[in-house]
């Protein structure tokens, strides 16, 4: 992740209070062992990837956003912390993406991770505005 951050710097793509801004990638690990998933190997698996798709999700690559969402929302087998307001935040960045992969599934997406069943009155508005604060170091404009 640092090799990517100082490379982003070097090449202009991004300001340093920007890429402050992300919180690292390992803050959002699970703090169990792998051993007291179900799917123990596939948790191992999920934390060893973890890093390069928080990486490529940062850079705007949807299909890593897609995953990062869902594990935020689900753990992932106990491989991630489940953080439903950060989740369903990614899920409106997906959505508020202007990216033409946006399908109907990402915006129904929103409602099942997003919706009033999913997260409380406060829980939605952090969402909303963690979305927003994402969106515009993605430098996507409404």
């Amino acid at each position: 992740m640092q090799l990517i951050a100082a490379a982003l710097l070097a090449c202009g793509c991004v300001s340093l209070s920007e890429v402050a801004d992300w919180p690292p990638a390992d803050s959002y690990v699970a703090k169990i062992s792998c051993l007291q998933s179900d799917a123990a190997e596939r948790c191992e698996q999920i934390r060893a990837d973890w890093t390069g798709l928080y990486a490529d999700a940062i850079a705007g690559r949807i299909e890593s956003q897609r995953t990062i969402s869902f594990c935020l929302s689900t753990g992932c087998d106990r491989a991630i912390a489940v953080l439903p307001v950060l989740g369903c935040a990614w899920r409106q960045v997906i959505a508020g993406s202007h990216n033409p992969k946006v399908n109907d599934a990402d915006r129904a997406n929103v409602e099942r991770y997003c919706g009033r069943h999913a997260l409380d009155e406060a829980g939605r508005k952090n969402a909303s505005d963690q979305s927003q604060r994402w969106l515009t170091l993605l430098g996507v404009t409404p």
